[in-house]
């Protein structure tokens, strides 16, 4: 079983469409929001990360397969999983489904960088540890939803 981070989102008015349809370009908001929580919840607010330590953490790539529409109201859970971690980069799964349907799935690729030189960097220690310890523990990051 791989290690996920699981949390909720509801699909607002300002998510919509004007036929009440998922606007996609918002569910790159939400799914960066739910990013930023999952790193959150290892230990590493972003607000340090950037702020403080000047680490950033772009995505590189995205791929995503739209499967069925969302509508306004809809409960949506969002599923993150670590693919792979290499030196300079990590690879997330994400799936986004309401009740059993899965709506979408997105690979993604963030690489860390330096906020003062803009150029990549390798992980640091204590963040591939975080890292590591979220892919190997498969029941440590289940944030209630």
């Amino acid at each position: 079983m791989m290690a996920t981070f699981e949390t909720t989102r509801i699909l607002h008015f300002g998510d919509c469409d004007p036929a009440g349809i998922a606007y996609y370009p918002r569910y790159f908001d939400k799914l960066n929001s739910v990013v930023e929580d999952w790193w959150g919840s290892m230990g590493v607010p972003w607000k340090i990360l950037f702020l403080e330590r000047r680490i950033g953490l772009p995505t590189v790539r995205f791929e995503v397969d739209f499967r069925a529409p969302a509508f306004l109201g809809d409960s949506l859970v969002f599923s993150l999983a670590v693919a792979r971690i290499g030196r300079r980069s990590v690879d997330l799964d994400h799936s986004v489904r309401r009740d059993d349907a899965i709506l979408w799935q997105a690979k993604q690729v963030l690489v860390p960088t330096s906020l003062e030189t803009h150029k990549s960097i390798t992980w640091p220690d204590d963040l591939r540890a975080a890292l590591i310890s979220f892919q190997e523990s498969p029941d440590a990051h289940h944030p209630a939803t």
